[in-house]
């Protein structure tokens, strides 16, 4: 049964993350730019966000090299009306983040501003509207959520050796995806204080909201089909993923 379309109070923007190298990739083109059936990876993530019914704008992240291009041959070239700008991001995938947090304090409304922020790696090609749906309801019950899986894996904890040290139970192992979802000024000012801290070991943006704010990250859950397209092969599985689509 298709579920109903959400109506949030408050007002919601997503940053989508197209500023990577692409270095396990191998090739020259950066991976967020690589064709996937005709169109560049990031495209999808951009058209997700574009048709969702309750995200009002977009900041795109990309590399200060490529903000022409993304302008004039994907925000422009596909219509994506709601891409508010195209900013640079930093050497970092945190530093990209805050600059694209940066730009909703410094340019976007009040009530934006007091809304609700999606971030969004724009080599995930596969998020959709329920998934979305999923965490703006679980962002207004909490916060602060992040889309994930469980793991499939039994997973083993390495010591400093390449020994095992530990097995955590695999019912409490999930595998974090995106997007990450949070009130706006939780992320901003967890942002602020974790880039005023001169760390240097964030890999994601729940792992700074737990650093920096008391508040707890609920888990929701995502899709095995979610994959960050990073080497060769994820290409060739979304590939597959996509005619299966078309398919059916």
């Amino acid at each position: 049964m298709e579920e109903r379309a959400l109506c949030p109070e408050r007002s919601c923007t997503a940053i989508v993350l197209a500023a990577g190298q692409g270095k396990r990739m191998g090739g020259k083109v950066q991976k967020q730019f690589l064709e996937l059936m005709g169109k560049p990876i990031v495209y999808y993530a951009l058209s997700a966000f574009q048709s969702s019914s309750f995200i009002g704008r977009i900041v795109l992240v990309t590399g200060k090299d490529e903000i022409s291009y993304c302008r004039e041959k994907i925000v422009e070239k596909y219509g994506f009306t709601k891409v508010h700008t195209v900013v640079a991001g930093g050497q970092e995938r945190y530093h990209s983040v805050w600059n694209g947090l940066c730009v909703i304090a410094e340019e976007f409304s009040r009530a934006e501003r007091e809304g609700i922020v999606f971030i969004h790696d724009g080599v995930r090609p596969f998020i959709d509207e329920e998934m979305l749906s999923r965490a703006l309801r679980a962002v207004e019950a909490y916060r602060a959520c992040v889309i994930a899986m469980p793991v499939k894996e039994t997973i083993k904890i390495a010591d400093a050796e390449g020994f095992v040290a530990g097995t955590p139970a695999r019912k409490r192992v999930w595998g974090i995806q995106t997007p990450q979802v949070f009130e706006f000024a939780l992320a901003y000012e967890a942002y602020k204080a974790a880039m005023e801290s001169g760390r240097r070991d964030m890999t994601d943006d729940a792992m700074i909201v737990e650093a920096f704010t008391d508040v707890k990250v609920k888990l929701v859950e995502g899709s095995y089909e979610n994959i960050k397209i990073t080497t060769p092969e994820d290409l060739e599985i979304a590939e597959a993923f996509l005619r299966r689509r078309e398919v059916i």
